[in-house]
């Protein structure tokens, strides 16, 4: 069996590393790995982490480019890989400009797909944008289906997809949690907390983790996300830290607002290695990133979502996140409220987390073998 795995962005190398390190261990197929390298710089730090050598590197991504411009890109390049490897699968996850082109090519050419992490709805086809129908168009081309939970499952269901391809699998991205959280602490992390604790005294403080960078937040949202930074910074009690987004429409805005407010520490983009030991010393952490969403459960870690409508609603259901909008107002209310109200925190604080187990990638890769 022949299986190709194509993604583009750190999110997508994250979550698809447990699957390549076990296709590449499993008798009887020949794996290969494809980057469109939509996102260079970023999924550059993942591949390094996860050992992960692409066969092929399509390497497209350009300053300023737009969405017709990459997806043209994808086509044509990826076309001839296809073309060259002959496939019987060809896998991708998650929603980006790379899943939604890869899913077509494969149909164009008769080769099955299989769509990881599928089944993510927020029914609003402008939020988020323009993953909402990136994977939509995923699921019609999907020769099988790795949904994480059930909720995802039934989302397939409601529109038609056949049970017998649809595979609840947990999402993979906390395969890759799991083995980046055992591994030790990065040095830049020591030192960022020793700095803080020397000169703003962080004992007595609570860490904020702050990530946000999506699209549909361009522009006023991305100003409101933070004035409500530069509010909430305010407080004595508090510790900012904000890993900024390499992307213009997320820098400008956030140099601008909070490059020299008190009480905020504003990073470079931080290698997954290095979040996600800085997520482990979060009191709270408010993103509109997806894959944090599904990772901070498992800490134990309250989330408010700095988006209108979110895919991924069993954390909210749990209880360990609460959407909130991107209102100045609402977001400094209701992270206010966790830090001031005791028993509101701890009963956000569950580490229960209802995304996966952390096997996510052996039922994809037996799934396919039984295909």
């Amino acid at each position: 069996m022949k299986i190709l795995s194509v993604f583009g962005t750190r999110p997508e190398a994250i979550k698809m590393a447990s699957i390549v390190r076990l296709l590449k261990e499993t008798a009887g197929v020949e794996a290969r790995v494809c980057v469109t390298a939509q996102h260079r710089q970023m999924l550059d730090q993942a591949l390094d982490l996860f050992g992960i050598k692409p066969d092929y590197d399509l390497d497209l991504m350009r300053d300023g480019q737009s969405l017709a411009q990459l997806s043209a890109g994808i086509f044509t390049h990826l076309d001839p890989v296809l073309e060259e490897f002959r496939p019987d699968w060809v896998l991708a996850v998650g929603d980006t400009t790379t899943v939604v082109t890869t899913s077509l090519l494969a149909f164009y050419r008769k080769i099955k797909f299989g769509h990881v992490e599928a089944g993510l709805r927020t029914h609003d086809k402008w939020h988020p944008f323009p993953e909402e129908i990136n994977r939509r168009i995923a699921t019609v081309t999907a020769d099988l289906h790795f949904a994480p939970t059930e909720w995802s499952k039934g989302n397939l269901l409601r529109e038609g997809v056949d049970g017998k391809r649809i595979f609840v699998t947990g999402n993979s991205v906390i395969d890759a949690l799991n083995f980046v959280s055992k591994q030790e602490e990065p040095r830049e992390i020591k030192e960022l907390l020793e700095r803080l604790l020397v000169t703003r005294r962080l004992e007595t403080k609570r860490l904020i983790l702050v990530t946000a960078h999506r699209r549909e937040n361009f522009g006023e949202p991305m100003e409101n996300i933070c004035r409500a930074l530069k509010e909430l910074a305010s407080r004595e009690d508090v510790e900012i830290v904000y890993p900024v987004h390499l992307n213009p429409n997320v820098q400008e805005p956030v140099n601008r607002i909070l490059g020299n407010v008190k009480r905020i520490t504003l990073l470079p983009p931080l290698d997954y290695l290095p979040l996600v030991h800085l997520m482990k010393h979060a009191a709270l952490i408010l993103t509109d990133s997806g894959g944090i969403q599904e990772e901070a459960p498992t800490f134990g870690i309250p989330v408010l979502v700095m988006r209108e409508t979110t895919e991924r609603p069993e954390g909210v259901d749990a209880g360990i996140l609460k959407l909130v909008g991107t209102e100045t107002s609402r977001i400094v209310n209701e992270a206010g409220r966790l830090l001031d109200d005791p028993s509101a925190f701890a009963k956000m604080a569950k580490a229960a987390n209802p995304y996966g187990d952390g096997h996510a990638a052996e039922r994809i890769v037996e799934a396919l073998l039984k295909s």
